[in-house]
């Protein structure tokens, strides 16, 4: 007969600056879920529901995810029970000696698309196709960060009619690597904290400027001069805009055939939604108006869907809930006509790998996911599993591996854990 698995132990350690989950059981089989990277801070989190699994069967993902989703929140705090669901399906995908999509319903493609950002090089229209079209992974999704996303309230002279604060212009985005890691990648372990704003992300909000507004116009304009119809592009354009903004901005990209705005009212660290706000934006224009990254839970975009708020929506696996509970909301959306994209640009390996399982099995409104940007680059030596080259024209072959499909390497990933974290393969 065989032994029933049960958790044994819930182990967190922070490497190449990411939160990374490690569920252990009495059958031997670990399972792995990864928060995003530079949310070291997330660990005394993670630990905290330790209690909540042990002794618990990992392979009864949502009775496990029963005792512990209501005790999570918007971002950051939804981040942790996320990285433990993901885990839970590795295990329960080891443990059934089957990939996680066919614990998922099955796949219903063979490749899933995912979406890239790039840095242009140059400013004219022909720079920026050839700096996409270079690019290894053959991308037919671009995305691209505009307005207050791209900090334009703090390096475009009079952008908006407001004041910027003095402290938001601290980078906002976490240094996960310090100056000398290329020089010297394999002394570099990831354990550093990254700095932060004093404000906190996105803090600026108010009415953009003529100027402002039109210089926008033109940027889009040169970016799909330079892409044609043959490389989608969707804009990270907030938070941040008022309405009326808003709406002249979607109804000014219309000749443009995006595949969406993002976050133009609210977004990454909101703890709010504003479901009525985006819709009366999304009835003003054909552009197709796209939020979700920072929601937590299938109840929190059940107003955003029901009442069509949105044409796409975009919640982050390692942010909502985890992995079924981001198809759940898929399915739910398809039912109301609403397409879905999900963020994941910090999700690392093994978000990369839970992206690729639940996107196969993900239902007919699924458009594609974001790529993480993966640094260090050292994470591919010290992990096995993922194809190379991972992304061929813009899609990933969905792999048959048991569990998420990707595991670490353990004694090359030893030399990367902090002393606190030296017992975490042990």
């Amino acid at each position: 007969m065989a032994v029933k698995v049960l958790i044994t132990d819930l182990k967190c350690a922070i490497i190449g600056g990411s939160p990374v989950v490690r569920i252990v059981t009495n059958a031997g089989i670990s399972g792995y879920g990864q928060a995003e990277t530079a949310k070291s801070y997330l660990k005394p989190f993670i630990l905290f529901y330790k209690d909540y699994l042990i002794g618990e069967d990992p392979t009864d993902v949502e009775r496990v995810m029963m005792k512990i989703r209501r005790l999570g929140a918007f971002k950051p705090w939804g981040a942790a029970v996320s990285a433990i669901e993901m885990a839970l399906w590795d295990v329960s995908g080891k443990a059934a000696g089957l990939p996680v999509y066919k614990l998922l319903g099955g796949k219903i493609r063979d490749h899933v698309r995912c979406y890239g950002r790039t840095r242009m090089t140059g400013t004219e229209p022909g720079d920026y196709a050839r700096t996409v079209k270079a690019g290894k992974e053959g991308f037919t999704i671009i995305k691209q960060s505009i307005g207050f996303h791209a900090n334009m309230d703090r390096t475009f002279p009079n952008f908006f009619y407001g004041d910027v604060d003095p402290a938001s212009i601290q980078s906002t985005r976490p240094a996960t690597r310090p100056p000398n890691a290329l020089a010297n990648p394999s002394a570099y372990d990831g354990n550093v904290q990254p700095t932060r704003s004093k404000s906190g992300p996105y803090p600026n909000r108010g009415v953009i400027t003529e100027k402002g507004m039109t210089a926008m116009i033109k940027q889009v304009e040169q970016w799909k001069i330079g892409l044609g119809d043959e490389i989608g592009l969707a804009l990270d354009c907030g938070p941040g805009f008022a309405v009326s903004d808003a709406i002249r901005f979607a109804k000014a990209c219309e000749p443009f055939n995006l595949l969406w705005l993002e976050d133009l009212l609210t977004g990454d660290y909101h703890p709010y939604v504003m479901a009525d706000l985006y819709r009366e934006v999304t009835q003003s224009t054909t552009t197709p108006i796209h939020t979700g990254e920072q929601i937590y839970l299938r109840q929190n975009f059940r107003e955003l869907i029901e009442t069509h708020a949105v044409r796409v929506v975009g919640p982050d696996p390692a942010d909502m809930g985890g992995i079924a509970e981001m198809k759940w909301v898929a399915e739910y959306a398809d039912l109301h006509g609403i397409q879905m994209a999900p963020h994941g640009i910090f999700d690392g390996v093994f978000g990369l790998a839970a992206q690729v399982q639940a996107g196969a099995a993900m239902p007919e409104n699924y458009i594609a996911f974001e790529y993480p940007m993966i640094n260090p680059q050292w994470w591919f030596e010290i992990t096995e599993g993922l194809p190379n080259p991972i992304v061929k024209n813009g899609v990933i072959e969905v792999w048959d591996k048991p569990g998420i499909g990707v595991d670490f390497i353990v004694e090359a990933a030893r030399k990367y854990l902090s002393e606190e974290d030296r017992n975490f393969f042990d």
